[in-house]
């Protein structure tokens, strides 16, 4: 298992940044075919941080037009939510 093909990127929005300093919850948008094990030894081996908790919710691509009109789909995506044990932080800037 690599990191590189579970994790794609960290979510940095007002709602995370809220999450990982109140509660020790970071969010990351997955590939399509990871797991909650797979996420949580992928974190683990690329933060060097315990997981105590996993939680993944998939999303579906908005519906969207183009300047002319033509209908189009954006990308599906997932994302995980991972919880940390207490004292445990991942530094991301």
């Amino acid at each position: 298992m690599q990191a590189d093909k579970v994790l794609k990127l960290v979510r940095l929005t007002e709602k995370s940044n809220k999450l990982s300093s109140e509660l020790g919850q970071y969010t990351f948008e997955v590939y399509g075919n990871a797991t909650k094990h797979t996420i949580a030894q992928a974190v683990e081996q690329t933060f060097k941080v315990t997981v105590r908790r996993v939680n993944v919710q998939n999303y579906r691509g908005k519906n969207k037009k183009s300047r002319t009109g033509r209908p189009s789909v954006a990308s599906d995506f997932k994302k995980a939510i991972v919880t940390l044990k207490a004292g445990d932080k991942i530094e991301l800037v």
